[in-house]
């Protein structure tokens, strides 16, 4: 087998570093990283000494810089290695993923791909190249890997626990998502610098199409498993809305270091205050359920909190539901809410537990009296930096041949994107005005 030799391309967002949080079997430990000189790479750099110097099992990566104005032109011309890295600067993160699968380069990229429905082609052009020449270029969804997602897929897939989707209505959704993140917070173990970019949406994206590609990507997941998706016939988008989350000076030197506002965020800022439009309410149907997102940033986190999601799949047997939140100490946690048609649904679970157990032992479920809690052991709450190891590892199973990737992620990463980026178009066309002149609506459950 071909060793696996790492190049990093531009690595503007802490996800590219949390790639090399740990060292992988059959992966060289010399990394090529090619940026343009500034603080994008040091920070980068500054994570994986990190990582390299902790005192539990440290990483013992070797970084090769080459820093350079033109850092992707720079690696395709003599390329050290044979896998492209790449998170952060979205906006043209797909022309650089394509250049590098038409130079015979596999691809690990964080989301999300595309910010606009106007890359849909240069992506289906990607993807159609890689699965050509047999390259691997893997969307980095690391939701997937998080255990209350894979139990509740696994629930969701059994007709005994679940039953049929029920299609719901734009009002009363089949499948509703909620997902809060924060500005403010820590990786690694210490405070985050966002670069000042990161709040341009033209360049990192919005509510929908940056941290909503996960949620998209999880409703067909776990609603249509090993299921192809067509974008022009199984998905339309019903509506959609936008609103910012503003900060002041003092939040933006905070998160960014910087004190003032650049002169590329001068469109959004009214009386000395930055409108961040991160936040996108979205509803839409595929194959006919209707689903909708709540897609929420704040600026800090409460005490003891964390980023959250809350996820509600409504079946003719049992909602099968995702909560985290005060009352779940901000873990998610997973439970099963019998209908009235739902008789037998707590036999069913323990008996897809039973199946269960040779993938996630010592899983087991609570009676709570009218509903199930499904009881998750400490060996799985592995949290979201670890799952990144667990998509590189996925990633790596392809590229060697160990694992063939699935016909359906082609035509799903195009649904899914085709969804982000069209919702965010709708969210921006100007909404009429009420008769109290309101132009905005405020996000609901």
């Amino acid at each position: 087998m071909t060793p696996v030799r790492l190049m990093t391309l531009n690595p503007g967002h802490f996800h590219a570093a949390l790639v090399q949080k740990e060292m992988y079997d059959g992966v060289s430990p010399l990394v090529h990283v090619y940026a343009s000189l500034g603080p994008d790479l040091f920070a980068h750099l500054n994570r994986l000494h990190g990582f390299n110097s902790r005192r539990d099992n440290p990483t013992a990566w070797d970084i090769e810089v080459h820093a350079c104005s033109n850092p992707l032109k720079r690696l395709l011309a003599d390329p050290p290695g044979n896998v492209v890295v790449l998170s952060g600067r979205n906006r043209t993160k797909v022309h650089a993923i394509k250049d590098a699968v038409e130079a015979g380069l596999h691809v690990l990229a964080d989301k999300p791909w595309i910010l606009s429905e106007d890359d849909l082609p240069t992506l289906q052009s990607a993807l159609e190249t890689a699965e050509a020449r047999k390259l691997i270029a893997y969307d980095i969804m690391t939701e997937r890997f998080e255990i209350t997602s894979m139990l509740q897929r696994a629930f969701v897939s059994d007709p005994d626990i679940f039953g049929e989707p029920i299609p719901g209505s734009p009002e009363e959704p089949g499948v509703f998502m909620e997902s809060v993140h924060y500005l403010a917070k820590q990786v690694a173990g210490v405070p985050l610098r966002r670069p000042v970019w990161f709040f341009d949406v033209n360049e990192q994206g919005e509510g929908l199409t940056d941290v909503g590609t996960h949620l998209v990507d999880l409703v067909m997941w776990i609603l249509f498993p090993e299921k192809s998706i067509d974008q022009t016939r199984d998905v339309r988008i019903l509506s959609a809305r936008r609103w910012p989350t503003t900060l002041g000076r003092e939040d933006f030197l905070r998160v960014t270091g910087e004190s003032d506002f650049p002169p590329a965020l001068a469109r959004n800022v009214r009386e000395g205050r930055l409108d961040y439009f991160c936040n996108t309410l979205v509803t839409y149907s595929v194959r006919g359920v209707h689903v909708k997102l709540n897609v929420l940033w704040g600026f800090s986190a409460p005490a003891g909190g964390g980023d959250t999601h809350f996820a509600v799949f409504r079946g003719s047997r049992s909602r099968v539901e995702v909560r985290q939140g005060p009352e779940q100490d901000f873990r998610p946690e997973l439970f099963v809410v019998p209908s009235s048609e739902g008789g037998g649904v707590l036999t069913a679970t323990r008996h897809r537990i039973q199946l269960l157990q040779p993938q996630f032992p010592g899983v087991e479920v609570a009676d709570l009296r009218g509903e199930l809690h499904v009881t998750i052991p400490e060996i799985y709450r592995v949290g979201h930096e670890a799952h990144f190891g667990e998509v590189t590892r996925q990633f790596l199973q392809y590229v060697s041949g160990e694992a063939t990737l699935p016909a359906w992620e082609k035509p799903n990463m195009i649904a899914k994107y085709a969804t982000t980026t069209q919702g965010v178009a709708l969210a921006r066309r100007p909404l009429p005005l009420s008769p109290l002149g309101e132009g905005t609506v405020s996000p609901k459950r």
